[in-house]
């Protein structure tokens, strides 16, 4: 079985080619550099963006896979969540691709995307688990009884763990992305030079909150602390809150297998902790991490072989989709 998987949710254009379960492509085009000079994502620029490179992207991941147009079953792209343009870009394209040659089309949760890119190299795992997801976009922390079954257990308030760094790293006139600059800063610093406090902490459920680092970031910085510091201490919170956070769902659940998705899961810090909490834990292998098609082609997969349904031409995006709706 062949998947075609197009990820068009935020700023960068994903690719992916998956038989049988084995990722044979995975091709993603930056817009980083078009993007860092606004500090963020400008939909609009990265809506065209996509649309510029959707076709050589698909011919590039194809001939990587030594696979043409006539040998895929499926089609699918991300649906939702994430900025409306963009993903109607991918999602027009993918639908316009499988009605044109007579496949199914298949649209794709983008958090289940990531739950099944940090799954393709962990072999045998199936549910019930615990999922975080830490990205730009998303900080959720989920229940996985069963496939198609995803229990929310508690979120951020306000920003994402990946919106977080960007933020900071910005108050600390770093580049953007801000994760692996915060990471490649934080290296120097001492973690407890600066106060910062654990956000959410001793308060009951699972919920996050990051929008006040921030503050607390510009309030460092004027008080003359080094950046490094500032770097190194702002990593460590953020660290703690998402791996303490996941160590009591895991207890109150009672749940020991645990999956860790999302573009923060490549951060150093957070893998070091995550090993050490004693949980069984898998992160998405190199390449997986971030966004991209071949989770979504993965996602796809996975859900055929449960139930060999496609949706309807005329389903659209959901910038704001829950994914207790998914699967």
């Amino acid at each position: 079985m062949a998947v075609l998987g197009i990820e068009t949710s935020c700023d960068d254009t994903g690719v992916g080619v998956v038989a049988n379960g084995e990722v044979r492509a995975n091709l993603v085009a930056s817009q980083t550099l078009l993007h860092a000079r606004y500090g963020g994502v400008v939909p609009e620029l990265a809506s065209r963006e996509h649309t510029a490179v959707l076709d050589r992207l698909v011919e590039q991941a194809l001939a990587q896979a030594g696979l043409e147009l006539r040998d895929l079953d499926l089609v699918a792209a991300t649906r939702g969540p994430g900025l409306v343009g963009p993903l109607l870009v991918g999602l027009s394209y993918a639908k316009a691709l499988a009605w044109g040659l007579g496949l199914p089309f298949v649209g794709v949760h983008h958090l289940e995307g990531h739950i099944h890119g940090a799954l393709a190299a962990a072999e045998d795992w199936a549910p019930p688990f615990l999922v975080l997801i830490a990205s730009g976009g998303h900080t959720h922390l989920y229940d996985v009884p069963a496939w198609g079954e995803y229990r929310l257990l508690g979120a951020t308030r306000d920003d994402a763990a990946g919106e977080a760094f960007d933020k900071v790293a910005r108050t600390l006139g770093l580049g953007y992305p801000g994760g692996p600059e915060i990471e490649r800063l934080a290296r120097e610093g001492d973690p407890q030079a600066v106060p910062f406090s654990v956000p959410m902490r001793g308060r009951a459920g699972y919920d996050f909150s990051f929008s006040g680092l921030k503050t607390a970031a510009v309030r460092f910085v004027q008080e003359g602390y080094a950046p490094t510091d500032i770097a190194a201490g702002f990593q460590r919170v953020v660290v703690a809150s998402l791996v303490g956070t996941l160590e009591r769902a895991a207890r109150a659940t009672g749940r020991r297998r645990v999956v860790v998705a999302g573009g923060v899961a490549a951060n150093r810090a957070l893998r070091e902790a995550l090993a050490a909490s004693g949980l069984e834990v898998v992160l998405p292998p190199p390449g997986l991490t971030s966004d991209n098609g071949a989770m979504i082609a993965l996602a796809a997969e996975s859900r055929w072989r449960r139930v060999p349904e496609p949706d309807p031409f005329d389903v659209t995006a959901e910038p704001y989709w829950p994914l207790g709706e998914a699967g």
